[in-house]
């Protein structure tokens, strides 16, 4: 009995999950609801490329607003601040108005177009507050996903703290991590608007409407990308490096990127086309490489590389005023350069060891330099000394390093000049000429000398 009883509990267990099952597989998806906020504050005024800020906005809006009319599961609505109140003699802070009610995209469109052409800067820049009224402008909803897009120009004017606010409204789920898109704004507003939501930096009208049109793609696919450069503790530390995507198995570039950290110290958010395969080239010093990535969609997905990284510097003691040399970089026991870096300039770099043509004369090879994680390996060479050789006549030589054991070739004479200036290394030279008109090998000279670094020495011919 007590078997039967067991079995009959299990069954309606089963049952209760196939049940649950079939709710969610045939639950509706969230309905989608975009609330624009829009700046219409004084300074938008302001010019920008060709135009006024205002007008350049006006025009961008109206063209992706009707990119929206044919979304499906898709509401929008339009709040605007700054425009109702003029900002002299006070500031009227708390000049926000929601204008547009939401509605379903495929009608609410025309009336936000309507109501952004006939908008007129007047007042201040009370984002705080606006965020904070746009609590009430999202009906109550069951199943939504509810998004916020500012569109501004300026930081906040009303002492608000939007960052609070935002953090604030997220938390209670009234809506999604905001996005915030500057108009002609300065980088260094970045911060400021990056602890408040996702910031898009909008240089110039074509980057409006890309930035734009990102950022939907964003907020309806929820389909987003995390590239994770990792050091070698596996942690997703490195950044600051190009990005390209190919299109799997060609050399067609879909995507390029500049790595980079999020407000919150993680590797930013980008977007992909979740319906292609990629390969993946990490511009660091070897490049890293990753082939046939898939892009799952409605989800995060994290793309992960090794690519722990240090820093090699040559420095020359004491340094010059002047131009440096350059030195070449290379794998250790490879001949392919990596790279050629000014000396006393530092070269970051995947960890291992490489070897160093340093352009000096003569040339310094310093093999085996081992890069560490996060670690500056410094190589030091001696600056060097100045010969100077004035000839009587043209002729022909050249410059050996003598260390009494070996002679080593360095320089040729250059036979047009009488005059030369050349920068040799600290070290012990012969110098061998014959004058253009001796036709005697026995009339050869030769000359020793001893070069120190930063002093000149003069040679006669």
């Amino acid at each position: 009995m007590r078997n039967i009883r067991n079995f009959l509990k299990i069954l309606f267990f089963i049952r209760a999950l196939i049940s649950i099952h079939e709710f969610y597989a045939q639950s509706p998806p969230p309905l989608n609801r975009i609330l624009f906020i829009f700046d219409d504050s004084y300074s938008m005024y302001a010019p920008w490329n060709s135009n006024v800020k205002i007008d350049v906005a006006k025009k961008v809006m109206s063209d992706f607003l009707d990119s929206l009319k044919n979304i499906p599961n898709l509401e929008i609505a339009l709040r605007c601040y700054g425009h109702q109140t003029f900002f002299h003699p006070n500031r009227d802070c708390r000049d926000t108005k929601l204008e547009v009610p939401f509605a379903p995209a495929k009608t609410n469109y025309q009336k936000i177009k309507d109501v952004i052409k006939k908008l007129e800067p007047k007042g201040t820049t009370p984002i705080a507050y606006s965020l904070g009224q746009a609590t009430n402008d999202f009906p109550a909803c069951a199943n939504c996903r509810n998004i916020v897009i500012l569109i501004t120009d300026g930081i906040e004017e009303c002492d608000g703290n939007p960052c609070a606010v935002s953090l604030e409204m997220q938390k209670k789920g009234i809506f999604l991590r905001p996005f915030v898109i500057g108009i002609g704004l300065d980088v260094q507003f970045a911060d400021v608007f990056g602890c408040m939501g996702k910031f898009y930096d909008v240089s110039n009208e074509a980057n409006f409407k890309d930035v734009l049109f990102l950022v939907l793609t964003e907020a309806l696919n929820r389909t987003t990308v995390e590239v994770d450069l990792l050091d070698i503790n596996k942690k997703p530390t490195e950044t600051d490096v190009n990005m390209t995507f190919f299109e799997a198995g060609t050399k067609k570039v879909i995507y390029q990127y500049v790595h980079t950290m999020n407000h919150a110290g993680r590797p930013d958010t980008i977007i992909l086309n979740p319906d292609l395969k990629y390969d993946l080239l990490v511009h660091t010093l070897p490049p890293v490489f990753k082939q046939n990535i898939i892009i799952e969609k409605g989800k995060h997905n994290v793309i992960s590389l090794d690519a722990p990284q240090g820093y090699l510097k040559v420095e020359m003691i004491p340094p010059l005023p002047e131009k440096f040399p350059k030195y070449i970089i290379r794998k250790s026991g490879s001949h392919q350069t990596l790279d050629v870096v000014e000396v006393q300039q530092q070269q970051k770099l995947i960890i291992g060891n490489y070897d160093l043509e340093i352009l000096t004369l003569p040339r310094i090879i310093i093999n085996q330099n081992e890069v560490k994680q996060s670690q500056i390996h410094v190589v030091k060479i001696p600056s060097p000394g100045t010969l100077v050789i004035r000839k009587t006549d043209r002729g022909f030589g050249s410059i050996y390093t003598d260390n009494g054991k070996k002679v080593e070739w360095v320089y040729n004479l250059n036979t047009d000049q009488t005059f030369e200036q050349i920068r040799l290394q600290p070290g012990n030279y012969k110098l061998v000429f014959r004058k253009e008109q001796d036709n005697q090998t026995l009339k050869t000279i030769e000359k020793n000398f001893e070069i120190k670094s930063g002093q000149s020495i003069n040679l006669q011919l």
